[in-house]
């Protein structure tokens, strides 16, 4: 990321804290939508994963018909591109829509996010998963056709409203839940590099270069961790058990909300780093985001010679909730070219945010300690 011009720099002890204008969580709030938009604008374009075209979406057509509220759907395809995001700009923009929203995962929602900042629209998103922290943050991570990651959108506004119905999160595929714990987990490990190396964070990033992180934004990051760890299993066990308990929920908002606002609020390190160069190796785009971001958390923490046991301890967290520990859970091989494959295209990341000086040689260095400390953990887990 390149840093903001010198004649440009906000007072240096200026802190920032960015967060969605409403957050709303809980069983069967998704009826509510209709209402919610309503009171952003007149006429609403909805864009959703094209899983839920012939099922959610027909269901909110009818919410917002019996309302009396004007409401045109359309489905997103494909990658978060340029030239996607452009496809669904100048279709917004024919439709005359006053609000927009974005139903689906990550993917869907970036793309909205882009097209809500550059039409100046209210947007309103609804997370049918809780995967990934995108649903609240002010940003869009693009890629290319083939799925690499290409670079960032920044945004000075958050999402207007969040809107998380945790019974629709409850029957989604747990392998979405777990993966969220994956990208959630590396929060409070971020933000501490963060904090040591004096960075800034991503609150209003594309004008000003971001702010010191706010006490508020750092104790979220810790918050999330902690439940993490505590509620976890729990919830795992209680989603394949179909029970919608106070630990799914807790869950769910982590992975959602305080995961977002602990990372827009203190900046990514080096587990994005190596999630973005994972994308980079053969069948790495496919993999999802936080089964990447996973494994680049026990990465960053041999990069800071963290002690042994204690990244033992994370790996073991990791592989008791269904999380790579290895290249290979990730279909990925375990070779040297595609240790310095991840490890070139992590470089273009956010591995400045540490607080020592990185190389890419050190960097495949760590990923292949991490991977064979993953598979020795594997081995043992079946002995």
């Amino acid at each position: 990321m390149t840093p903001i011009a010198a004649d440009q720099a906000i007072p240096a002890k200026s802190r920032g804290f960015g967060a969605p204008g409403r957050y709303f969580q809980g069983p069967g709030l998704i009826q509510k939508l209709p209402q919610f938009s309503s009171r952003l604008g007149g006429s609403a374009y909805l864009l959703s994963d094209p899983f839920f075209e012939n099922s959610l979406v027909p269901e909110i057509s009818s919410l917002f018909l019996r309302e009396k509220s004007s409401l045109v759907t359309s489905i997103f395809y494909g990658e978060v591109t340029d030239a996607e995001i452009l496809r669904v700009k100048n279709d917004v923009a024919s439709k005359r829509a006053s609000v927009v929203i974005g139903l689906g995962g990550g993917k869907t929602i970036d793309t909205i996010k882009a097209v809500a900042s550059e039409l100046k629209l209210p947007l309103i998103v609804v997370p049918t998963t809780a995967s990934t922290d995108a649903p609240c943050s002010s940003l869009s991570v693009i890629y290319s056709e083939d799925g690499h990651h290409s670079g960032v959108r920044w945004y000075t506004r958050s999402p207007d409203i969040v809107l998380v119905d945790s019974e629709l999160i409850l029957g989604a595929p747990i392998k979405y839940l777990v993966a969220g714990i994956g990208d959630a987990l590396s929060t409070y490990f971020e933000t501490k590099a963060n904090a040591e190396s004096h960075s800034r964070n991503y609150i209003n990033f594309d004008i000003d270069g971001g702010y010191l992180p706010s006490i508020t934004g750092t104790e979220i990051a810790r918050v999330s961790y902690e439940i993490l760890r505590r509620d976890s299993l729990k919830a795992i066990e209680d989603v394949l058990a179909g029970r919608l308990t106070n630990e799914v929920e807790n869950i769910i908002e982590v992975n959602t909300l305080l995961s977002g606002l602990g990372f827009e609020n203190n900046g990514c390190a080096g587990a994005h780093s190596i999630n973005d160069g994972i994308t980079a190796a053969p069948g790495g785009a496919k993999v999802l985001h936080g089964e990447r971001v996973a494994f680049g958390v026990i990465v960053q923490l041999i990069a800071e010679s963290k002690p042994p046991e204690f990244v033992r301890d994370i790996a073991q967290f990791c592989l008791a909730v269904g999380l790579p520990i290895s290249l290979g859970e990730m279909k990925i091989e375990s070779t040297e070219e595609n240790f310095e494959l991840i490890a070139k295209a992590s470089m273009h990341s956010n591995w400045s945010r540490e607080p020592f000086d990185v190389t890419w040689e050190q960097v495949k260095g760590w990923i292949q300690q991490a991977d064979e400390l993953g598979m020795e953990i594997l081995v043992e887990s079946i002995s």
